[in-house]
C-alpha cells in the first residue's frame, strides 16, 4: 500500500494499555499512532492509566483511567484486573463499540477489557513484552493462554512472534493467527528530515535509542565497546534508567552523551546527526520499530540478530554480536573504513522502511475488524 492511501475506517474499537500515559516504548508509540490524534487511523476508545505525578500532555482521543495497584502476580493481580474492569464499565458504552483490540496478550488491561465487554469480537495483538513476561511469571502465562484461547483473531507482526507464542501456548488454533506487520508514520516515509552531509569519518557516531531494561542489551553493548577505538556513543533513554547505568559506564571507561528521552520529532532529528544506530537486544523484538524509523531517516542499523528484529531488518542492516568485543570492533571498523558501505546501507534502509507504512497496518487491522463484526 502507498503511504499516501488512507485506510477505510473500520468498526469503533475499544483498546487499552495499562501503562501510565507518557511511558516509554515502541508499543506505546504504535498504540498512540494508531488510535489517537485529531484524525486517528483507527477510530477507537483508547485508554491508558493516569500517572501518579503531574498529568503529561496527552493526544486527542486518549482517555486516562485512575486505577492503582498495577502488579503481575498473586491475589493482588486479580484485584487489579477487577478494578480495571469496573473503571472500563463506567467509561464505555458497549453499544458504541464494534471490536476489541487487545494490545498485549498478557498484563491487566487485556483480561479487564474482555470482562468489561464480553460479547464483542476480540483481536489480540502480540508484542514482545507479552512473551517475555509470560515466560517469567506464571499468572501472566495463564493470562496469555486464556487470551489466545478467547481471541477471535491473533495478530503477529513477524513470523518469529508466532513461533514464540506457539511455544508458550501450543494449544492455540493456528488458523486464528494473522500476520500484520507494525508500521511507522507515513509522514516519516514521505518527508524524512534532511540528513547533513558528513565529510570526515575519523570516528563513528553511534546512537542507542530506547529503554535500558535488561532485555535491550545495553550492558553488553557498553562492555564490548570499552576497548573499541574510534567510536562516540550517544544514548536516548529515560533519565532514571540512564542514571542506573552510569556506574557501569564509569567502570567500563565508556563516555556516553545522554540525550534524554526524546519526543518523536527530536528522535528523528537525532537520527540524522549520527552514523549508526546500535540495537543490542538480547532476547527478541516484536519488530524493532525504532530501527525502522532510523532507516527511514537514513541511519544505518547495527543489530543483534534476535527473533523479530532479524526478520524485519535482514540484509538491510548489519548483524553483529554485541556480546563479543572483537566481533563488534571488526564490524564497526568495517563500517568506518569501507568506502561506500554506509551510503549503501542508507539506501537499503530507506527501501526496507518503505515496506512498513503505518497506514498499511491500520488498513489491515480495520479490514480484519470488519470481517469479525
Amino acid at each position: 500500500m502507498s503511504p499516501l492511501v488512507r485506510p477505510v475506517p473500520g468498526p469503533l474499537a475499544a483498546t487499552f494499555l495499562d501503562l501510565p500515559a507518557g511511558s516509554p516504548g515502541g508499543s506505546v508509540e504504535l498504540f498512540l499512532d494508531l488510535y489517537t490524534g485529531e484524525k486517528p487511523l483507527i477510530p477507537a476508545r483508547a485508554f491508558m492509566l493516569a500517572s501518579t505525578g503531574p498529568r503529561p500532555r496527552t493526544p486527542a482521543g486518549l482517555d486516562l483511567l485512575t486505577v492503582a495497584g498495577k502488579c503481575l502476580e498473586g491475589p493482588a493481580f486479580g484485584r487489579y484486573v477487577a478494578a480495571l474492569r469496573q473503571a472500563l464499565r463506567v467509561a464505555i458504552d458497549p453499544s458504541q463499540i464494534g471490536v476489541l483490540h487487545l494490545h498485549h496478550l498478557a498484563f491487566g488491561a487485556t483480561p479487564a477489557l474482555m470482562r468489561a465487554l464480553p460479547a464483542h469480537p476480540r483481536i489480540a495483538l502480540v508484542h514482545g513484552t507479552d512473551l517475555i513476561f509470560a515466560e517469567a511469571h506464571r499468572d501472566q502465562l495463564h493470562v496469555l493462554r486464556e487470551t489466545a484461547r478467547a481471541a477471535d483473531a491473533i495478530v503477529v507482526p513477524t513470523g518469529a512472534m508466532a513461533d514464540h507464542l506457539l511455544k508458550l501456548a501450543p494449544q492455540i488454533d493456528r488458523r486464528k493467527i494473522t500476520h500484520i506487520p507494525w508500521g511507522i508514520p507515513d509522514r516519516l516515509l514521505t518527508t524524512p528530515p534532511a540528513r547533513p552531509v558528513r565529510t570526515s569519518m575519523s570516528h563513528l557516531r553511534l546512537l542507542y535509542a530506547g529503554r535500558l531494561t535488561a532485555e535491550k542489551g545495553a550492558e553488553a553493548l557498553i562492555r564490548s565497546l570499552a576497548p573499541v577505538p574510534g567510536v562516540e556513543l550517544s544514548i536516548a533513554a529515560p533519565r532514571g534508567q540512564f542514571h542506573a547505568l552510569a556506574p557501569l559506564l564509569q567502570r567500563a571507561g565508556v563516555r556516553a552523551r545522554f540525550l534524554g528521552w526524546l519526543r518523536r520529532p527530536q528522535l528523528w532529528q537525532a537520527f540524522t546527526e549520527h552514523d549508526v544506530l546500535v540495537v543490542p537486544s538480547t532476547t527478541l523484538e516484536a519488530m524493532g520499530l525504532v530501527a525502522l524509523e532510523a532507516q527511514a531517516c537514513g541511519l544505518p542499523v547495527l543489530y543483534q540478530p534476535v527473533p523479530g528484529l532479524s526478520e524485519a531488518l535482514a540484509a538491510s542492516g548489519v548483524a553483529t554480536d554485541f556480546t563479543h568485543s572483537a566481533a563488534l570492533a571488526r564490524d564497526l571498523d568495517q563500517l568506518r573504513t569501507s568506502p561506500g558501505l554506509l551510503p549503501a546501507l542508507r539506501q537499503a534502509g530507506y527501501a526496507n522502511a518503505a515496506r512498513y507504512p503505518l497506514s498499511a497496518t491500520a488498513a489491515a487491522l480495520s479490514d480484519l475488524g470488519r470481517q469479525l463484526v
